[in-house]
């Protein structure tokens, strides 16, 4: 017999458990089950100690538009009448949360990418080093570089790089409101950069700004940063674990990183991005001819030392270079680049930055390191071209003389020249030559040397070590020179004798 029927047979609980072999416990629920045509019955709510506030809280919830903290309200609902834990308020602040964003969703809608016409960039940071990234929207070609800093001139720089790479530009560059990009925000619209918009006109795109503080606007690069950071940064250029200490090292990793994710098929797409990107190309406009100046540069001319100055201090060109105009342009890493004509782009000299006042010169644009400085000796008088006249000793002697400080110099060359006919120029010569190497200076001193002659003693500086080879003689080992002494026996008159003696 079934409950229900034992039931109605009995009218009891309890009989109809024994009946049934079960509890009366469930006798009592199957037969409310029955009563109420199968509806579970409806249980009364629960009350909670935070019921009183619970207009409050959806409240400024409401106001807030879902962005308070219970940490906020706590205070609030205490002066309310609040007496519970902060833990049960989390609960009732996070359960008005989700029904407001239950009823205020944006109704946000996956983004359609047309060919050629977007570009999205971004900058993102992790252990102090910064990376560049940038996506394709339509093919999802991913570009990453590495930097020490955010800078305009290097974030333009990149993102030249970046349009080399990909082989065009495309229409719009979308970009997060970067402080190195924004001049300023009117009326929640962006102003850019007077350097940003000569770089967009040169290149032929329309530069663009997200909304603040709206992640969702740009979110197809901001996964790419997020994908640079753990897959390329974190590992490490060897996939140690180990950052990035090395920002060539950095950049070269990056590079091999991009064409191994490119060349593979992406999840959101369905395709190879390096693959559509061939498809894209064509849909690109083609790169300026000549590449754009980022950053500070001007136009100085050549003067004639072949220096140009920048910022009070000098600094060297080829000497080909001299009278024409050249284009400086100074680096983030502070160094200086010279780039010869207005339009040519070819780096003719790279110089580090100096004070004010100071010069940086490179021996090669001279065609070699500076000669020693030499004064040369030019006779004008008739006493003078006759002595020089003798020769480069002459010369050494008017030279060592006048560094000597003989002021009678001048004079004394009239008795030299008489000197010079009475002895003949060879021994003339020689004395002179002496003169020099032991620095006598004075007329006398050559008259005392000539009347010597040639018996005086010509001294020179010690050669090389002589070493001769000597005789071969034979030799007798040291034990031959040894002293043998020997006891012989006693002799017939009965005496002894020591006899000593060598062999």
């Amino acid at each position: 017999m079934d409950i229900i029927s034992a039931y109605r047979e009995v009218g009891t609980y309890r009989g109809a458990a024994a009946i049934s072999g079960t509890t009366p416990k469930t006798v009592r629920r199957v037969i409310a089950g029955h009563e109420s045509g199968g509806a579970a019955p409806e249980r009364e709510p629960r009350a909670h100690n935070y019921d009183a506030v619970c207009e409050l809280v959806a409240e400024r919830v409401a106001k807030s538009k879902g962005r308070i903290t219970a940490k906020r309200l706590l205070p609030a609902a205490r002066a309310a009448g609040y007496e519970g834990s902060a833990r049960n308020l989390r609960r009732l602040v996070s359960e008005r949360k989700a029904l407001w964003r239950n009823d205020h969703h944006r109704g946000r809608r996956p983004a359609v990418w047309s060919p050629g016409e977007h570009l999205v960039i971004d900058w993102g940071v992790l252990g102090g080093l910064h990376v560049f990234c940038g996506v394709l929207a339509w093919s999802r070609v991913r570009f990453v570089r590495f930097a020490l800093d955010e800078r305009a001139e290097k974030t333009l720089g990149l993102l030249a790089e970046c349009f080399e790479t990909l082989g065009g530009v495309p229409a719009v560059v979308l970009a997060d409101r970067m402080g190195c990009l924004k001049g300023g925000v009117v009326a929640n619209t962006v102003v850019p950069t007077g350097d940003y918009v000569r770089f967009a006109a040169h290149h032929g795109f329309r530069p663009d700004f997200c909304e603040a503080a709206d992640p969702e606007s740009k979110g197809i690069v901001e996964n790419l940063v997020g994908y640079a950071k753990t897959d390329l940064m974190i590992p490490g250029a060897d996939g140690s674990g180990d950052p990035f200490t090395d920002l060539g090292a950095a950049n070269a990793a990056a590079a091999a990183w991009c064409v191994e994710v490119n060349a593979v098929m992406h999840s959101e797409i369905c395709a190879v991005p390096a693959e559509r990107l061939v498809i894209e190309r064509e849909l690109l406009a083609a790169l300026p001819s000549l590449r754009a100046s980022i950053g500070r540069t001007v136009t100085r001319k050549v003067d004639r030392l072949a220096c140009v100055r920048f910022a009070s201090a000098r600094y060297s060109v080829p000497v080909a270079l001299i009278g024409t105009q050249v284009r400086l342009h100074v680096e983030a890493d502070r160094t200086l680049s010279i780039i010869s004509g207005p339009g040519e782009g070819e780096v003719v000299a790279e110089h580090l930055l100096v004070a004010p006042g100071e010069a940086s010169i490179h021996d090669d644009h001279y065609g070699g390191p500076r000669p020693v400085p030499r004064r040369t000796v030019r006779p004008k008088t008739v006493a003078e071209k006759a002595f020089c006249a003798l020769g480069e000793t002459a010369e050494a002697f008017i030279t060592g003389a006048a560094a000597a400080g003989n002021t009678r110099l001048g004079p004394e060359l009239a008795e030299l020249n008489t000197l010079a006919a009475a002895h003949g120029e060879p021994a003339f010569g020689d004395a002179l030559a002496r003169a020099v190497a032991f620095g006598r200076w004075r007329a006398a001193d050559v008259r005392s040397i000539l009347a010597a002659g040639a018996g005086t003693p010509q001294p020179t500086r010690g050669g090389d070590v002589l070493v001769l080879e000597l005789p071969v003689v034979p030799t007798r080992p040291l034990s031959a020179y040894a002293i043998d002494i020997t006891t012989t026996d006693e002799t017939a008159d009965g005496g002894s004798t020591a006899v000593g003696g060598s062999s």
